[in-house]
């Protein structure tokens, strides 16, 4: 993959425009496609290494998760901190984590082997049908997020609404759920499968779209930071091949960039769709509608914001680690690597 960037004195005249420029190339490792990959690798390594990265994130999702049902509402960052260390300690803190390892391995399995099968197949049609390359990636990106993130929510919705439950409940003797078996039979057995895919379609509505959104936006910011980059060194024109470790960090920005935008954008359906999840409605079926009652009743249209410094934090971290991880995940998982 290269980039081009340009710079010039540009005299205009009546007809025509002439530009004297000098270029630099942006000769950047080859992408690794779908097909490149040995899929086992790819799937067993990919489910070690995120499994890390859940694990070190777990704290921010248990934070935000616990400001956005708190009732009566408990704004205070420090404050929830403070709480679940005086009343549980850090343990606290990993609150439904099995649960919720158990379903990130199936989880990100469907969501990868979507993602990048997706991307390989639009890609590829795109550019059939003359689409030029720029559009044609950030195309194949945003179709790859949408289906990724479709996918993964058969698996992922059971698995949040089990693993938010076990989130709130805290250290109560008289704790509702006594594990996530525990929970997950008793939301069976209480409300059938649909209790188990409560917030399904708020879910769809909050992830599918902000993957969208999230891969095609990352994918432009990489093409606009390297475009920079390439401006700032066109003295002479030349070419660069950057190191790995370049690369590694223009991806961790992009990234970032990315994860914070989609953050602020989706905290309103985020905080819905975990309140459908978590409360019971006093014994009425959480509807969106309800819901959205609710939270304007308790604070406004701020009510939908509950949790926004954790969740920017937890998902710009996430984007970061994750991004790094999975382009390095591709690259040891390419067929020809030992």
């Amino acid at each position: 993959m290269s980039y081009m960037a340009a710079t010039g004195a540009e005299e205009e005249e009546e007809e025509e425009s002439v530009a004297a420029t000098a270029e630099v190339e942006i000769h950047l490792p080859a992408e690794v496609d779908w097909e490149m990959l040995d899929k086992w690798r790819f799937f067993v390594l990919g489910a070690a290494l995120f499994s890390g990265v859940s694990a070190a994130l777990y704290p921010a999702v248990v934070l935000k998760t616990r400001i956005q049902v708190a009732q009566p509402p408990s704004p205070c960052l420090l404050r929830a901190v403070a709480s679940i260390l005086r009343h549980e300690g850090p343990r606290g803190f990993y609150r439904g984590f099995a649960t919720s390892l158990a379903g990130t391995v199936p989880a990100r399995a469907l969501y990868m082997g979507a993602l990048e099968a997706t991307k390989s197949a639009v890609g590829t049609a795109t550019l059939r049908f003359g689409v030029p390359e720029p559009a044609a990636s950030a195309a194949a990106s945003a179709a790859a997020g949408l289906s990724a993130a479709i996918a993964a929510q058969f698996v992922w919705t059971p698995i949040d609404v089990v693993s938010q439950r076990l989130m709130v409940q805290g250290s109560a003797a008289a704790a509702k759920y006594r594990g996530g078996v525990d929970a997950f039979k008793k939301i069976l057995c209480s409300d059938g499968l649909r209790g188990l895919y409560r917030g399904f379609g708020m879910s769809i509505l909050t992830y599918a779209p902000s993957n969208a959104v999230w891969w095609a936006s990352y994918n432009l910011s990489q093409r606009l930071i390297w475009s920079g980059i390439g401006y700032h060194m066109t003295e002479g024109g030349g070419e660069l091949r950057p190191s790995y470790g370049a690369v590694m960090a223009v991806q961790g920005v992009s990234a970032a960039m990315a994860g914070g935008a989609s953050a602020v954008m989706t905290m309103p359906l985020d905080t819905i769709k975990t309140r459908m999840q978590v409360l019971d409605g006093e014994g009425e079926r959480m509807t969106i509608g309800r819901t959205v009652r609710s939270l304007l009743r308790e604070g406004g249209w701020g009510a939908c914001y509950r949790g926004l410094g954790p969740r920017w934090v937890s998902m710009s971290l996430s984007a970061t680690t994750m991004i790094t991880t999975y382009e390095l995940l591709k690259r040891l998982s390419t067929k020809e690597s030992p």
